[in-house]
């Protein structure tokens, strides 16, 4: 019976059919259904575990593709790997605005809420890793994005792991990549960004600690600015095609991360900006920041607190203003009640202060939930409420609020599954009365109805 035990179970329960087998008559049918309830309880809990850790690692998995900073044991995959992140639909306008945002918004594209307020676009990168003789893994990679009327090479650049015999974690890497651009997903915000080229190492061990330092330039031809249309409101957005060369304000950027306060995880970032002779004198700056991460994971989901204080910058020390100091300061997280009921919640604010002209300063507040239920492993309803107010120090305040329900199809049980089919319905309404003022208009309320069926996928 020891022997027939270890058998595997679709062997247990043919055997167990085949009455005119000796095996057969070892089984009882009691027996035959210990095993099969047996391995399903062991099937399901490998798959529980494969969600629990998908969700747990939910925070860090937004928009950007999968790391290619590789391990000394990796297995090098034949041909070339593909990955990104897309998302495209169609958003029919029945209101005054075909996505729901705030006049003066500073923190995120969605920062009243994402769930059916996002507009269409993608990132796919190929990549191909190599080893050497000695070792080394390689790997290049090549990325196109495409946000708006033009396509733009995001990223390309090659990096090598396994070199030294010291450190076999260290990654080395020289391009144009995605830097430094700590995401949160609900709001979409980069809380940080320094998107450019020019070269680092990520994860180099010190004594347990994970280090990562860079030195990058801002690309030519990128302007960010403040755009506010129809398909775009209130967003920081960088218009233009990218060039090849740097636009003369760099950043030399930090992180210490894989450190533990207790139960926590903590993360430190330290940044630096300034500008080559590339910039007219006078208009020549420096410009430095700092932010602290602290998570918690637990079997129920994850808490994050973030925050930030920039000097002479907002979330990116490229571009820098002289006399301004901003604060960001945020609390999310995802809780599962059940694997089939979950909520993403966020609270934020942040602070806009110069010294030099207070005419815009402003403060602001937002509040977002997400409950989420899964009916099956297929099909799920989303409900998603944002609040959010931009308080100026002069003017008064613009303030708003969406409501989105969303009907959704996707290829497993989670919100960190994709690929995902979303039919949506949003409602919302945004009193500009700040704005209005200052254009000395009488028509502040902006109300909205939209409707719309998306896709989108990381992969």
């Amino acid at each position: 019976m020891k022997l027939y035990n270890k058998l595997p179970v679709t062997l247990a329960v043919t055997a167990a059919l085949c009455s005119g087998s000796v095996i057969a008559q070892e089984f009882t049918q009691e027996q035959i259904d210990a095993i099969v309830a047996k391995a399903v309880d062991k099937a399901l809990a490998e798959r529980q575990a494969k969600m629990d850790a998908a969700i747990n690692k939910k925070a860090d998995i937004v928009t950007e593709p999968q790391s290619t900073a590789q391990t000394p044991d990796m297995a090098i995959p034949y041909g070339v790997k593909f990955s990104g992140y897309a998302r495209y639909g169609a958003h029919f306008q029945a209101g005054d605005q075909k996505y729901v945002g705030v006049d003066g918004s500073y923190n995120g594209s969605s920062a009243i809420g994402r769930l059916g307020n996002e507009g269409n676009g993608g990132e796919f990168q190929l990549s191909k890793a190599f080893k050497s003789e000695r070792g080394a893994i390689w790997d290049v990679n090549v990325m196109f994005d495409h946000w708006g009327d033009e396509v733009n090479l995001k990223k390309a650049y090659a990096g090598v792991t396994n070199l030294l015999e010291s450190n076999p974690n260290a990654y080395f890497w020289a391009g144009r990549d995605f830097h430094q651009r700590p995401q949160q997903g609900i709001n979409d915000y980069f809380w940080m960004n320094h998107d450019g080229q020019g070269a680092g190492v990520k994860n180099f061990d010190i004594g347990g600690v994970q280090f990562d330092v860079a030195t990058v330039a801002s690309v030519e031809s990128c302007n960010p600015e403040m755009v506010d249309d129809g398909d775009n409101p209130s967003r920081i957005s960088c218009t233009g095609g990218s060039g090849t060369g740097d636009k003369g304000n760099y950043a030399l950027t930090s992180k210490i991360h894989g450190m533990k306060v207790g139960p926590l995880d903590l993360e430190i970032y330290a940044n630096y900006g300034f500008d080559s002779k590339a910039i007219d004198s006078d208009d020549r700056l420096k410009a430095w920041q700092g932010g602290v991460v602290l998570s918690h994971t637990n079997d129920s989901g994850v808490n994050k607190v973030i925050a930030r204080y920039s000097d002479n910058a907002d979330n990116s020390v490229y571009n820098k203003t002289d006399d301004l100091t901003t604060v960001y300061a945020s609390f999310e997280g995802l809780h599962k009640f059940t694997q089939q009921a979950q909520v993403e919640y966020l609270l934020a604010f942040h602070d806009y202060d110069n010294s030099a002209d207070n005419t815009d300063n402003r403060r602001n507040y937002n509040a977002i939930v997400r409950p989420m239920y899964w009916w099956n492993d297929v099909h799920s309803t989303w409900l998603e409420a944002g609040w959010q107010r931009v308080d100026y120090d002069q003017g008064g305040d613009n303030k708003g609020w969406k409501v989105t329900l969303s009907q959704n199809i996707s290829i497993a049980m989670g919100p960190e599954f994709r690929p995902m089919l979303r039919f949506y319905v949003t409602g919302g309404e945004v009193d500009n009365k700040r704005t209005a003022r200052v254009n000395g208009t009488d028509d502040t309320t902006l109300d909205s109805f939209n409707v719309g069926a998306m896709w989108e996928a990381w992969f």
